[in-house]
């Protein structure tokens, strides 16, 4: 997460993988919330590039971008599980 500290990233990361947890029906921890905030700001960023479409900047562009990548993650670990 560029332009933001570790400590943001990580309290970013924290609301983004609750907010996706909660809107997906999951069930996991405090410390996979965080991970999934995180990892899903990184693949949301990576797929917006690739469709050259600009990432949202600020605390609240990365809020959403890994909210949307949370979400993402989410979808693709249950249906591999299936």
């Amino acid at each position: 997460m560029e332009g933001v500290g570790w400590i943001a990233a990580i309290i970013i990361g924290g609301i983004a993988g609750w907010l996706a947890e909660k809107v997906m029906s999951s069930s996991m921890g405090v410390l996979m919330n965080i991970l999934l905030g995180i990892v899903g700001a990184i693949v949301a960023n990576w797929l917006l590039g690739l469709l050259h479409i600009q990432p949202l900047a600020g605390w609240l562009g990365y809020l959403i971008t890994g909210f949307i990548g949370a979400c993402l993650l989410i979808f693709i670990g249950r249906a591999i599980r299936r």
